[in-house]
């Protein structure tokens, strides 16, 4: 399995990061060829010290490093990436990795 991380900074108005991303871009996201899981986080995103500075993380599962990249190039993986400019007014971090179980 590899998976892609989404660390969606503090927007300006989370309000109304959170209507566009539920009403929006959960919908494009889920048409990315080769997705396995899609989860989001649920209320706040803390760190040990506190807060993060993180106001959702989104975890979208594949079958492999090879699945995320032919995802990411695909039509609809290009249409939800382009979407992220608009609604991820504090940023987005994005990490890519393979997993196993430990």
């Amino acid at each position: 399995m590899a998976s892609l991380v989404v660390l969606y900074k503090t927007p300006k108005d989370p309000a109304a990061f959170d209507k566009y991303y539920a009403d929006k871009h959960i919908a494009l996201a889920k048409k990315i060829p080769g997705l396995r899981r899609y989860e989001i986080s649920r209320g706040p995103v803390g760190a040990p010290g506190g807060a993060s500075g993180v106001h959702l993380v989104a975890t979208l599962v594949f079958d492999s490093m090879a699945a995320i990249q032919a995802g990411l190039g695909s039509p609809e993986g290009q249409a939800a990436a382009g979407d992220v400019p608009n609604f991820a007014t504090g940023g987005a971090d994005m990490l890519m990795f393979d997993s196993k179980d430990a």
